[in-house]
């Protein structure tokens, strides 16, 4: 199933929307341009119109590019089952959907949850992924210890990731009033937002958007529109697809040791805003300083000042003009 419609954001007239049959789901895709495949990879809580600046500049710039609403999101199928969202599920919708296009190769990007998906990628198919960027979430290597055992370990038992792992607490907080929480979240993690960790330890007693506040005014990035468009999505699905990515936190790791050691050796490049909260966890500094020897095929590591979260929104042209320096020097 094919569409094409007319788009409102500039210079973007043209833009295919389909819906193809992907590794067993039915999934939401949208692409502009023709040339190099290039995949788009949202986070939490997007959906492909998260990179319609991206798109814009990518496809002007020589290349095809293609982003779909990720598994659980949007226009795209959520399996009901739990398990059905580990990394390994993740990395082979994107692998699908190259074989789908009718691709051999592409560059993988991704943002926040999508940035793991991409280092992922490029990490088990190098053989498809020939280049990966990673925006706000750096690469990781594969640990001896998940992630959530770690916290417990050091007494830590309100981070956010762990207030996401019990069904239908997170998502009876978040869809009572879907818009207020997109606008919270987007507005409170940006580099507009107060000087607080969104993304971090939860009040005791607390739920999440506690760490957030409601924006007197919508910064430029950020329009009435935009979150009438993310609001009218996630009030359809819930919110229950993209929080079965963070309850499989323990189980990727598991099905994930294999590569444990492994670096990428493909052409990389991260990019995050200064202000960004996840630049604030534990070893995130480290994992950066590391890039060298994880990442030793590394183009460039840009931390964007006055940015926080969604880098690729508050910060378009100058994410715009890296990625597309990246690609041209691939």
């Amino acid at each position: 199933m094919t569409k094409q419609i007319q788009s409102t954001e500039p210079g973007l007239s043209e833009l295919d929307i389909q819906m193809l049959e992907v590794n067993g789901l039915i999934m939401k895709v949208t692409s502009m341009g023709s040339g190099p495949l290039v995949v788009l990879c949202h986070g939490f809580p997007e959906l492909a119109i998260s990179w319609r600046s991206q798109i814009v500049a990518l496809a002007g710039a020589g290349y095809r590019v293609v982003a779909p609403d990720m598994r659980g999101f949007g226009g795209t199928t959520a399996p009901p089952k739990i398990s059905d969202y580990t990394m390994l599920h993740l990395v082979g919708d994107i692998v699908e959907l190259v074989g789908v296009l009718g691709e051999k190769h592409a560059v993988i990007m991704g943002h926040d949850w999508g940035a793991q998906v991409a280092w992922g990628g490029a990490l088990l198919r190098p053989d498809i992924f020939t280049a990966v960027v990673g925006m706000s979430v750096p690469f990781v290597p594969i640990g001896h210890t998940d992630i959530l055992s770690s916290l417990r370990s050091v007494g830590i038992d309100n981070f956010y990731l762990q207030y996401f792992q019990t069904p239908g607490v997170a998502e009876a907080e978040l869809e009572q009033d879907v818009a207020a929480s997109i606008r919270r979240i987007y507005y409170s993690a940006s580099g507009n937002g107060p000087d607080t960790i969104i993304f971090g330890m939860l009040q005791s007693g607390k739920g999440f958007l506690d760490n957030t506040i409601e924006p007197e005014t919508l910064p430029a990035w950020l329009t009435e529109q935009d979150i009438e468009e993310y609001a009218t999505e996630f009030s359809r699905t819930g919110f229950r697809g993209g929080l079965n990515w963070y309850r499989n936190l323990n189980r990727s790791w598991e099905l994930m040791t294999p590569w444990r050691g492994q670096v990428i050796h493909q052409p990389s490049l991260f990019i995050a805003g200064g202000s960004d909260d996840v630049l604030k966890f534990p070893n995130t500094q480290r994992n950066i300083d590391n890039f060298s020897v994880t990442l030793p095929g590394i183009c460039g590591c840009h931390i964007i000042p006055e940015a926080g979260h969604w880098i690729q929104r508050e910060k378009a042209e100058q994410v715009n003009h890296l990625l597309i320096e990246f690609l041209n020097g691939l």
